[in-house]
Order: structure tokens, then C-alpha cells, then sequence
């Protein structure tokens, strides 16, 4: 599978990474670990080398269950891409959410990203990964209690022992992005991004293109309203936070399923699902390294890699652009 550079640094990733956020279980319901570890084997074995993980994904479980599975392989034949800067283990740090547990035990997220945190968690994760470096080191949130600066001098820090090889943002508006970039050269920035949510394209992406920047998408189903299997009137399980959400609302789920009747066409000429296709035009947008798709079991895995496994011609690129372009989200008081 091609390769793609993040940003200016040496990383290599491949278009699709495999996001493990879902078999960490916290927010997912639970995850089961043979299923976890089958889907991150399967992953690799379709050419999937690049795992996106993070500490909060089940409390550290996530990054245990990705470290437990590639044991054994070769470490230069697959990137981890991690987090830091999330804090449930005590008050400290810009307060971000209450949530309960996999066990169901309440508790407070904070967003913390010290120097001496970032240390810390590094250790932790290398730990839990079983490496001796991490490709991309990500903070998770921006935290509004430590300077950027602090923040980023860790990173560069840990680069200069050889524990981490690039440094990369998540959820980073363009000014956090620019003030980083005085204290060191990020490969990436990690946000959300479909073809119903393109808020970044009138800011963020133009920056990351200028300053030499890769964009990682994550949600580029919508969190499944792409796949067109969301009707109105869909009843969301309880706890779930799409329920209430903008883009779930009847009359939002019945613009995007028009938007998807207007591709489907070019989804049918490469027998593909509406999903594949969402996954693969996001994947050739200006800016794009790779793109997160999750995944609890090896099934999910294959139909997922099929979204790598067809072309789309520049006029088919357009075609869906210029649908895309075409929707608007209607306000919450007209669902």
C-alpha cells in the first residue's frame, strides 16, 4: 500500500489508519478483547500499518490491547500514532466532562498538559505499547491551564531522547497552531472532517497546507450518518450523543440522505457502499495524510479496507465535491 509523508517529518503513514478508540470500550459500550485484537491483526494484514490510539481510549486499555497484538512484528513495518494530555486521575488541569467508567464509576476528564505530564504519560504509553518510540505524538485536546509553549518543549524534549519522532495537534484551531509552530515543528493536525462537516476548509486546512502540515481526518462517516443506514426518526440508544446533536435531527438526516442518493450512482459504477466512498473522497481532499476509520472486529476491518481499494477519477472527485457543495445543515428549531 502507497505511503504518504506526515507533514515535514519522517513519518510515513498509509491513507487509512486504524482508529482504536472503540476497542478501548469506554463510550462504545464495552469492547470484547479477541474480537480487539483479531480486528488490529486483520488491519495489518490488509495493509493497514498506521494505528491511532490514545490512553483515554479505556483507560490505557486501548494501548495495551494494540501493543499486546503486535508483539513480535517488526517495528518499522507499522506507525503508532497516541495521545497525551487527558487527565481523569485527579483535578487538575482545564475540567472538560464528567463520565463514568468501563465499570460504571463516575469520574471527572480534565484536559492537563504539563511538562511534567507529558513526560509522564510517555513513559506510560511506551509501557503499555511495548515500543521503545512512538511516529506521532499527539496532544489530545487543547488545555487552556499550561502554555502552549510548556506543552511543546516536553514534545521536543522527548524527540531529542528518541522516545517520540514528530509531534502533532488535535482539535487545534489555527491560532493554538501557530503558536505551537514557535516552539516546534508539528507534522499534523488531527480534526474532525466529512463530507457534511467541512467547516476546516476555510481556515484550517489552508494553514496546514501553507505551514507544511498534514491533516488527519477523524468521524469522516459523521459517526454513520454517511452510510445512509441512519432514517428519521431513528431512535439513539440511551447515552448516546448523537441523540440531540445537530446533524441527527429529521431533518438533517433527510438532507444528508439526499446527498447520498445524488452519489450513489458513482458508488454503484464501482459496487462499493455509500461508506467506501465517503472513506475514499475524503482521502484524495487537499491537505489529507490519512484518514481514522474505527473498528471492533476483522469484519468491520475488510469492509472498511475496501474504501482503499478502487479509484476515483477527478470528474467523480468533482461530481461528489459539487453535491457536497450543494448541502447545508438546516437549524435544530426546523428538525
Amino acid at each position: 500500500m502507497e505511503l504518504r509523508k506526515l507533514g515535514k517529518s519522517e513519518v510515513m503513514v498509509t491513507p487509512m489508519a486504524f482508529g482504536a478508540w472503540a476497542i478501548g470500550g469506554w463510550m462504545w459500550g464495552g469492547a470484547e478483547e479477541n474480537a480487539a485484537i483479531r480486528a488490529i491483526k486483520a488491519a495489518f494484514d490488509a495493509g493497514i500499518t498506521t494505528i491511532d490510539t490514545a490512553p483515554v481510549y479505556g483507560f490505557g486499555k486501548s494501548e495495551e490491547l494494540v501493543g499486546r497484538t503486535m508483539t513480535g512484528v517488526p517495528r518499522d513495518q507499522y506507525q503508532i500514532l497516541t495521545k497525551f494530555g487527558m487527565n481523569w486521575e485527579t483535578e487538575q488541569g482545564e475540567y472538560f466532562f464528567d463520565s463514568v467508567d468501563n465499570d460504571g464509576k463516575p469520574f471527572r476528564m480534565f484536559k492537563w498538559a504539563s511538562k511534567e505530564k507529558v513526560m509522564q504519560e510517555c513513559e506510560t504509553s511506551l509501557r503499555l505499547l511495548k515500543t521503545d518510540y512512538i511516529d506521532l505524538y499527539q496532544i489530545h485536546w487543547p488545555d487552556a491551564t499550561t502554555p502552549v509553549s510548556e506543552t511543546f518543549e516536553a514534545v521536543q524534549r522527548l524527540i531529542e531522547q528518541g522516545k517520540v519522532r514528530a509531534a502533532g495537534v488535535c482539535n487545534y484551531n489555527t491560532a493554538l497552531v501557530a503558536e505551537a509552530l514557535d516552539t516546534i515543528q508539528l507534522a499534523s493536525n488531527q480534526v474532525p472532517y466529512s463530507m457534511v462537516n467541512r467547516g476546516i476548509e476555510k481556515d484550517v486546512i489552508p494553514q496546514a497546507l501553507e505551514k507544511g502540515l498534514s491533516i488527519i481526518p477523524y468521524s469522516p462517516l459523521q459517526r454513520g450518518l454517511l452510510t445512509g443506514k441512519i432514517k428519521p426518526g431513528h431512535k439513539f440508544n440511551e447515552g448516546d450523543t448523537r441523540e440531540g446533536n445537530l446533524f441527527y435531527t429529521d431533518e438533517n438526516i433527510r438532507r444528508t440522505l439526499s446527498l447520498l442518493e445524488e452519489i450513489k450512482p458513482i458508488a454503484d459504477d464501482h459496487g462499493v457502499t455509500l461508506a467506501q466512498l465517503a472513506i475514499n473522497w475524503t482521502l484524495n481532499r487537499p491537505g489529507v495524510a490519512c484518514v481514522l476509520v474505527g473498528a471492533r472486529d476483522e469484519h468491520q476491518v475488510a469492509d472498511n479496507a475496501k474504501a482503499l481499494a478502487f479509484t476515483l477519477s477527478t470528474e467523480e472527485l468533482n461530481t461528489i465535491t459539487e453535491a457536497a457543495d450543494r448541502f447545508s445543515l438546516a437549524p435544530v428549531n426546523q428538525g
